[in-house]
This record gives C-alpha cells, sequence and structure tokens, in this order.
C-alpha cells in the first residue's frame, strides 16, 4: 500500500472511531447522570425507612457512579488521542497532494544566518516546514540544529540513514508517537523551570529529623483527629497541627520557591514520558541508534511519568482543601517536597540526556515520515575517504511538486572544481543551485533525497544567493553582499570540504568592475578544498573554462523561443547561454520596437 493509500483508509477508520467514542461518551453521560440520581433517590428513602438493602443499592450506586466517572475520563483521553490520529493522517493526506503542513514552519529559527535564507530552510513552505512532525520544544529544536549544522561524519550519517530506514516502515508506531506528543503540546521553554529546579542541590531531603518527622507527625495527628471525632477532646489534635505548621512554616519560603519552578508542568512532563514509553515498542531492528536510545527511552520513560505525577501533586497545594486539611494533619507540602527531592537526588544526571533522547526521537520520527512519503528518494551514499565530489541521477528539489520537478543528472568534483553557469532569469539557475544545496543538507541529515541516486562525501555548504541590505545596520545592499562573500573565503581557510553556491555577485556594480571581481573571486575559489556552483550573466566569465581546463568548465540553462513564445525546460546543458530573452520579451510587451 503507497502513502496515500494508506492515509486516506486511515482517515476513514479514525473518523468512524472518533464518531464512535462520541456516542460512547454520550450514554457513559448518561448512565452517570442515573446512577447519580439513584443514589440520591436510595439515600433519601435509606434515610427515612432504614432498610438495610436501601444501603446497600445506595453504595453500589455510588460505585457504579465513580466507576462511570473514571470511565469518562478515559474516554475522554481516548477521544483526544483520536482525534490526533486522525489529525495526523488529513494532514499527511494533504501534504502528498501539495498543501502546506499543518505543523509549525519553524519561523522562530529564520535568523537568516549561513544559508538558511539562500536554501530556504526555515519558514512557511520550508524545507524544515516539510519535514517537521514535532510537538516538543527540544524536538523542534533538535530538527533545526540538524539543518543548520548537518552531521560531518560518514558513520554517523549512515547510522542516521539506517535508523530513518527502520522508523519509516513503522507508520502506525509513528504515528502514535506523534499523537501522543500532539496531546500536550509544549510551548516554547516551560521546561527550563525544571531545569533550573534540578540545577540545585536538594536541601531538605538530606536532613534526616525531617525525614523522622515526615512520618511522625502524621501518625501522631491521625488518631488525635480520631480521638476529637469520638470525644470532642481537641488539646492533642493541637498540639500535632501545631507542631506539623511549625515544621512546614519554617521552610514555607522554600517549598513555595520550588512550587513556582514545577507549578503546571504535569502535563509537559506527561507529554515527554509518553513518548519515550510510545518509543519503546519500535521494532530497533538492525539499527544501533535505534537501539540505543530505545534503552535510554526505557529508563526515562517511567521516571519522567514519576515526576510528572509529583508535580501534580504538589500543585494541589493550591487548593484551599488540601492546604489546611492535609497540611495540618498530614504535613502535605513537606511530603511532596521530600519526594520531589528525592527523585531530583536519583534522576538530575541523567534528566538532559532524557530531553535530548526525547528530540532526537521526534527528530527522527519527521525524517523517517519524510521517508514514507517519497519511497521514489534514494539514501545517499557517504564516502568520508574520497575527495570532494557529488554525483546524482534525476536530482530535484523536494519542495516543488513532483509533477512540476525538472531532474537533472549531475556529476562534479572529480571532473572539474567549479561550473559557471549561465541563463536568463526564470531559465532555472537559482533553482538547481537550491536543488544541490537542499538534497546535499538532507543527505547529511540522514534522510533521503530527491534523485535516483546520490553520492558525495560530507561537505559544508556555503552560499550567496539572497541578498539583503539592513537599515538597522546601516549595510547596504552591495556592503551585506561582500561580507558574505568574506565569510565564506573565511569558512574555507578551515580546509575542511565544502560545496560553494554563488548566485550573481557585484550586481551593485558597474560591469567591468563586477567581470573583474568575479574573475578574481573565482580566481580565489578554485584554490580551497570546495566544489563552487557559480550562476553568473555575465558571459565574459565563460572565458576561465579555456585558462582553466579540467577545473572550471562552463553548463548553462537555455531557454527556446517557438511559433513567438518563450519556454524553459530547465535542463542543465554543457556550453554557454546564447539566447536573448530580454530583448526578445521587451518586443513582445510592446516596450522596445
Amino acid at each position: 500500500m503507497n502513502a496515500s493509500d494508506y492515509y486516506e483508509e486511515k482517515t476513514r477508520f479514525y473518523t468512524a472511531a472518533v464518531e464512535s467514542i462520541k456516542q460512547k461518551i454520550f450514554l457513559s453521560s448518561v448512565l452517570r447522570l442515573v446512577s447519580f440520581g439513584a443514589v440520591l433517590i436510595t439515600a433519601y428513602y435509606y434515610f427515612s425507612r432504614h432498610s438495610p438493602l436501601l444501603l446497600i443499592l445506595s453504595f453500589l450506586f455510588a460505585a457504579l457512579f465513580i466507576f462511570l466517572v473514571r470511565r469518562a475520563f478515559a474516554l475522554n483521553d481516548k477521544k483526544a488521542l483520536l482525534g490526533r490520529l486522525l489529525f495526523i493522517n488529513e494532514n499527511e493526506a494533504g501534504i502528498i497532494t501539495g498543501s502546506l503542513n499543518r505543523l509549525d514552519d519553524g519561523s522562530i529559527f529564520n535568523n537568516g544566518a549561513g544559508y538558511t535564507a539562500d536554501l530556504d530552510i526555515f519558514g512557511k513552505g520550508s524545507l524544515y516546514h516539510l519535514l517537521n512532525r514535532c510537538s516538543t520544544a527540544h524536538g523542534k529544536e533538535r530538527l533545526s540544529t540538524l539543518l543548520r549544522q548537518p552531521l560531518p561524519d560518514a558513520g554517523e550519517i549512515t547510522q542516521r540513514q539506517q535508523a530513518v530506514k527502520e522508523l519509516a516502515e513503522q507508520p502506525d508506531k509513528r504515528q502514535e508517537l506523534t499523537a501522543y506528543g500532539l496531546l500536550n503540546e509544549e510551548e516554547e521553554g516551560n521546561l527550563h523551570s525544571v531545569t533550573a529546579w534540578l540545577s540545585a542541590p536538594p536541601r531538605l531531603y538530606r536532613k534526616r529529623w525531617l525525614q523522622v518527622a515526615r512520618w511522625v507527625t502524621p501518625l501522631y495527628n491521625i488518631p488525635c483527629l480520631l480521638l476529637y471525632i469520638a470525644n470532642g477532646n481537641v488539646t492533642w489534635l493541637l498540639a500535632g497541627v501545631g507542631t506539623g505548621w511549625l515544621i512546614t512554616g519554617i521552610y514555607a519560603k522554600y517549598i513555595h520557591g520550588q512550587h513556582q519552578l514545577l507549578s503546571k508542568k504535569q502535563a509537559v512532563l506527561k507529554q515527554y514520558a509518553n513518548i519515550l514509553q510510545s518509543f519503546g515498542g519500535i521494532e530497533a531492528g538492525a539499527s544501533v541508534l535505534l537501539k540505543d536510545l530505545k534503552q535510554s527511552a526505557g529508563k526515562a520513560g517511567g521516571a519522567i511519568r514519576s515526576l510528572s505525577g509529583l508535580s501534580s501533586m504538589f500543585d494541589q497545594r493550591l487548593n484551599l482543601l488540601v492546604n489546611l486539611f492535609l497540611n495540618s494533619i498530614l504535613l502535605y507540602d513537606l511530603q511532596c517536597i521530600l519526594s520531589l527531592e528525592k527523585w531530583k537526588e536519583k534522576h538530575t544526571r541523567q534528566f538532559s540526556e532524557w530531553l535530548y533522547t526525547v528530540g532526537d526521537i521526534e527528530c527522527l520520527n519527521a525524517l523517517a515520515t519524510f521517508a514514507y512519503n517519497n519511497p521514489g528518494f534514494a539514501y545517499p551514499v557517504i564516502k568520508s575517504d574520497a575527495p570532494v565530489f557529488i554525483k546524482a541521477t534525476q536530482l530535484a528539489h523536494p519542495l516543488i511538486a513532483e509533477k512540476e520537478r525538472v531532474a537533472n543528472d549531475f556529476e562534479t568534483g572529480e571532473k572539474e572544481k567549479l561550473l559557471l553557469v549561465t541563463g536568463s532569469n526564470m531559465s532555472g539557475k537559482t533553482t538547481f543551485l537550491r536543488t544541490l544545496g537542499v538534497n546535499l543538507i538532507l543527505a547529511q541529515c540522514g534522510a533521503p533525497v530527491c534523485a535516483t541516486s546520490f553520492s558525495c562525501c560530507p561537505m559544508d555548504v556555503l552560499t550567496s544567493i539572497r541578498v539583503s541590505d539592513s537599515l538597522q545596520e546601516h549595510t547596504s545592499y552591495f556592503m551585506a553582499e561582500l561580507k558574505k562573500l568574506h565569510s565564506i573565503i573565511q569558512e574555507l581557510q578551515n580546509g575542511k570540504p565544502a560545496l560553494v553556491l554563488i548566485d550573481e555577485i557585484l550586481r551593485g556594480t558597474n560591469s567591468e568592475d563586477k567581470t573583474h571581481g568575479s574573475e578574481a573571486f573565482i580566481q580565489q575559489l578554485i584554490r580551497y578544498n570546495c566544489i563552487t556552483l557559480f550562476a553568473t550573466h555575465d558571459l565574459m566569465l565563460s572565458g576561465l573554462e579555456k585558462d582553466y581546463p579540467g577545473v572550471i568548465s562552463n553548463y548553462c540553462f537555455e531557454s527556446v523561443i517557438r511559433d513567438g513564445n518563450l519556454y524553459f525546460d530547465y535542463t542543465l546543458q554543457k556550453g554557454i547561454a546564447k539566447n536573448r530573452n530580454a530583448s526578445f520579451l521587451m518586443k513582445k510587451m510592446g516596450i522596445i520596437g
């Protein structure tokens, strides 16, 4: 079954499941109302007639009511999960047919640094937007980091590829993982206070007298409370309650501060625990990375769920009844803080690793969904021991709809170091530069690429494609471009392999100066350990192919004028672009004669 059919089938299934559970919830609410009414009626008649049978019935109906209340919570939880699964399948079906992903587009990461703006990595309709299936801040951050800083090691890339392949074949498990994450979508940064709480050492847990007091005081207060109920003697109870409040009061400020750090974290902690425990059902297969993540997730899921429960209990201190009664009798605040500090003592060191595990799980899930949705895409062959090179067949841009893509074969590195790419506006030069850059990034993230075959060595991606001025920084367009070119040279000086993508530089100067500057920059680029695609309208630069045979080659995207119309085939060809599209279009529009 292909991905489109799978999503359509699942959409029908979950639509029916949601409607079915709505009916169950309605029936449960009716039965709950009836059982509550039955409790009131039987209790009323019991007090007027004192029949043992009515007392038994009253308790039975009360038990039924409690059962139905618990069942209502379970049904609503299931409905929420089914609703998320329905959303997931509708969203995936839409993505396959060309609609935008309904999850976060990563605009928050769009600072324009490096190649991110040039290659449309973040923002609406971006690569991140296409890939993202993350619900937690750590998942989103992990995916964004991977796209900004792809893996530099061939072995690590291959290991991640294997994990993506294994996960891609388990769509039901992947959807369950995503759905659990979406049940409690995390707001940016709301686990930072938990991290701050963990960073401070336990203050009360190591005090032995408090460990004694937490048990002795309730054991004293409970009999005193029963004594008060039995004969009205309150003296002993007041002594115990006063002692309890004195102990709690000593640390009231500290307890309140700790609660501020942990307040209302139950839902997000439960979200992380659900993701970790759901991942435990994944089949790791031959993937070492998945096995390692499963091992970490297995330990983390239960521990974080426990912290979620403790956080929920701690929040109950805001309830007036809890604060007055349970603090008076059981030292509730102290019980909570000591249990939390016990958890902290045991798990602080692993917590950061667990958060990273959640992020990595969600990131792999996103790449695996991308792989499942695009079964025709190829997993790259990564060679670390080879000179800088790229070789691809039927290479296209993954952000362009399948029916509109024009694929090209491409090979460079072994035969030449720099490709001068000429062609008119709209001919496909810039799109091809972005195609190569985006697919190289995907390759080094461990994902499949939009090609039938692709091989390369790990390399940095350096670009100057989309340049903008800045009023805030008092930077002109021309100076902004020079800064980009300077940063490219600085990066190349470290000697690491790189792909350099340059699109029409030095537009802010005269044609002679532009040609001279471009030529000098090209001569600089070919000295470094990089492959360069240099798109330009300046045909004067094409003569460099003769000056540097086997190093610089001319390629072009040509247009065709046929039957009075202009056509582009978007096919990369050897040679220099010849057609004068501007003159043709200006004549056709009546601008010139």
